[in-house]
């Protein structure tokens, strides 16, 4: 029989003659069991708060964007396309083009980025989930989406057939300007519908046929600066990767959603990483309670300590008894607040307890992985407490 173990569970689950003790004792567990339910809570929170910035994103992104590593645009060829379409990881894919030109309505102007698609955009993007007003564009028109924000700056509607929204594209070409009016590519474009995403995309992009975009920039007709896939379910991204750098010669840039938000994954994944650090530095402070209790306990069983000594059990047999009790205290404070913490988040998904405003709950998100990274915590932190505190127990002690 295991008898640190034996002695390590009556300790937990007897009441000890010393009311001051039992205090102590009550005190650590309520640190470990308040501490791991606020652990879990924010890290719960803050993966809400990930998901929900990158919900924004996730409307406009796809999930592989592929661009030429030695310009602004390149030509994809018929035996390219064919040789895409029988990748086995892609759904479906779309050609894009992208560039900054100045777009001029009445006496208002702003240069932002004109996106030309085809016409399976709205299958590789969610885009028309997204339309605050009107409607998708129509393949091979003069129509465009303008995003609520320059729609605002503007003070523009749709359909507005009187005051047509003009694009000024700067004309390819060297050498020096001789007639400011000969220097850019001009047309005229009606806005049939406005999305809304978030305040920095409502105003990044103007969305337009891929044709028109191609005619106003004096490109080929197979001339793009992009290509956007949607991928299968369960698709191996790096595979997919491999084989269109094949099919292109390694002369392309691919990038998946996260690289595509590099800046904004690496903030969220920072400031998951700093709360994770103060509550755990919080978590630590609550276990000097655990080391003192610990502590006054040894003092208390002094007596019984010197009793087993004698009986021949040796120091570190005394000492893994406290170990052992400082860290079941640890796992079973832990498992509790965890259950409250899972029960709290639970309810803010159900009923959204808390809100930021007066429509948008709290976000929170349930994650295995949180609740492995908490219990994780508090057992390590846990056992090292013990430890310390287990240190105590020595020959000079007893004697």
């Amino acid at each position: 029989m295991n008898f640190p173990l034996y002695i390590a569970k009556r300790y937990i689950f007897s009441s000890s003659k010393n009311n001051a003790i039992n205090i102590i004792n009550r005190i650590a567990s309520m640190g470990i069991i308040v501490g791991t339910m606020a652990l879990f809570v924010v890290l719960s929170v803050f993966s809400g708060l990930k998901v929900f910035s990158l919900s924004f994103t996730n409307e406009i992104d796809p999930d592989l964007k592929l661009t030429s590593t030695y310009g602004k645009s390149f030509l994809i060829t018929p035996d390219q396309e064919k040789q895409i379409k029988e990748i086995e990881g892609v759904a479906s894919y779309t050609k894009i083009i992208e560039e900054r030109v100045l777009f001029l309505f009445k006496d208002k102007q702003q240069v932002t980025y004109l996106k030309g698609v085809d016409s399976l955009y709205p299958v590789v993007n969610d885009i028309k989930k997204k339309l605050f007003n009107g409607q998708w564009l129509k393949p091979d028109s003069f129509q465009v989406v303008i995003g609520y924000g320059l729609a605002q700056n503007f003070s523009m509607g749709i359909l507005d057939f009187e005051n047509p929204l003009q694009i000024f594209a700067p004309k390819p070409g060297k050498g020096g300007i001789e007639n400011p009016e000969e220097a850019f590519n001009k047309t005229d474009v009606l806005p049939v519908g406005i999305y809304s995403i978030s305040e920095d995309l409502d105003s990044k992009y103007v969305f337009a046929d891929l044709g028109l975009v191609q005619e106003l920039l004096m490109y080929k007709h197979n001339q793009i600066s992009g290509l956007e896939f949607k991928l299968k379910e369960n698709a191996d991204e790096n595979a997919v990767k491999s084989k269109l750098s094949s099919i292109f010669k390694n002369k392309i840039t691919l990038k998946n959603r996260a690289q595509l938000n590099e800046s904004l994954y690496k903030m969220l994944n920072t400031e998951n990483i700093a709360v994770y650090l103060i509550f755990t530095l919080v978590i630590i402070v609550a276990l000097f309670n655990l080391i003192g209790a610990l502590i006054m306990m040894i003092l208390e069983k002094k007596g019984n300590l010197k009793t087993l000594f004698n009986l021949g059990s040796d120091i570190g047999d005394l000492r893994k008894i406290f170990l052992l009790q400082g860290t079941l205290l640890s796992v079973f404070g832990g498992l509790i607040g965890l259950v409250l913490g899972i029960i709290l988040v639970i309810l803010q998904q159900k009923f959204e307890l808390i809100m930021i405003t007066p429509t948008l709950a709290y976000p929170v998100v349930f994650t295995v992985e949180n609740v492995i990274i908490v219990m994780t915590t508090i057992i390590s932190l846990g056992f090292i407490a013990s430890l310390i505190a287990s240190s105590r127990v020595s020959k000079k002690l007893l004697d």
